[in-house]
């Protein structure tokens, strides 16, 4: 499965930067590109808003970090699954793995 981990961050969010030290590792063990979209980035976020506003329309409910797991995230992109909040390593990988083997 080629699938991109797209993580919408905040600069300012404690548990975005703790998630950090393991997220993008995780998901590359895992076979997947991991993309890190800080909200504050307008560069980044511009070429990334559309996957993130198809999900939530007027960004109500997101979770900090919001991770959505996307095939052809340059492209004519399918969201096949999301990851929201904060949570371990082992929770990460175990989320991560039940969306991957489930599309």
């Amino acid at each position: 499965m080629n699938a991109s981990v797209l993580k919408f961050s905040s600069e300012d969010c404690g548990t975005c930067h703790r998630m950090s030290h393991y997220d993008s590792k995780v998901s590359n063990e895992l076979g997947c590109e991991f993309i890190d979209i800080p909200m504050q980035d307008t560069s980044i976020y511009t070429k990334y808003r559309k996957i993130l506003l198809a999900q939530y329309p007027k960004k109500i409910g997101m979770g900090w970090p919001t991770y959505l797991i996307v095939k052809e995230p340059g492209g004519e992109f399918s969201i096949i699954g999301e990851i929201k909040g904060g949570m371990s390593k082992g929770d990460f990988r175990t989320s991560l793995t039940d969306i991957l083997s489930s599309k």
